[in-house]
């Protein structure tokens, strides 16, 4: 059973959120604070933090900037009532890993805490698995039912071709805008425009277009998503 660390200030919003949780099947441990959370950090095996940013004695943001400065990887949610793109984006740069405003829709959140779980693990085990597609990160290779795959160029993917679909596949069916895509597999000063994503999608298409296992879907007027087939 994961264990998932609640981080909420507000006591009803909290034991809401770990009863939803508890209803799923994750293991819920409530912290009604960035200190507090920090102590559990100390004492328990946490796999996924849902965190909110407006609370006294160490906020969200402060949390966050902690534990990556100090190299903790930990999947991170931010749950919070701030909703300007500057807050997220704030969030986004100090290392939380998904952003949801209030009121949040449950069943959204699970399947984004499901999503987030699965690429902590594919991150940790350094591959990513779709059907019988296998991503080997570090080797930039994709695998098919153990066989190398064949796409124009060989089995070994340019580096931020393999990015782009490790990043698209490890959170099927969230659409993630061009800005986005750039921002994280680009570097943020970067020449590079967002035609680059369009092009670099256009190619992975190309070499997966026979692909069983998944496919990339363009959102129109948003971005992309990768989509699992089976």
């Amino acid at each position: 059973m994961f264990n998932i660390l609640v981080v909420e200030d507000d006591f009803n919003t909290r034991r809401l959120m770990c009863a939803v949780l508890d209803r799923y099947g994750y293991n819920p441990i409530p912290a009604a604070d960035g200190m507090d959370a920090l102590e559990q950090l100390d004492k328990k095996h946490i796999d996924l933090v849902i965190l909110d940013i407006m609370m006294p004695r160490m906020d969200g943001y402060e949390f966050t900037r902690t534990l990556r400065e100090g190299g903790n990887n930990l999947p991170i949610l931010m749950v919070t009532a701030k909703q300007t793109p500057a807050d997220k984006h704030k969030g986004f740069l100090i290392g939380t890993d998904d952003y949801m405003t209030k009121p949040v829709d449950e069943e959204e959140m699970v399947l984004r805490i499901a999503a987030l779980l699965r690429r902590s693990r594919a991150v940790s085990e350094h591959k990513l698995t779709v059907g019988s597609t296998v991503l080997f990160f570090d080797s930039l290779t994709v695998r098919t039912d153990g066989q190398a795959s064949t796409p124009v160029g060989g089995a070994e993917l340019p580096q931020k071709e393999f990015l782009l679909l490790f990043k698209l596949l490890s959170y099927p069916n969230k659409i993630f805008t061009r800005r986005q895509l750039m921002d994280e597999i680009w570097d943020m000063d970067s020449e590079s425009d967002e035609r680059t994503v369009d092009v670099h999608i256009s190619r992975l298409r190309d070499r997966f277009r026979d692909n069983p296992d998944f496919t990339i879907i363009t959102v129109r007027g948003l971005g992309y998503k990768g989509v699992y087939l089976k």
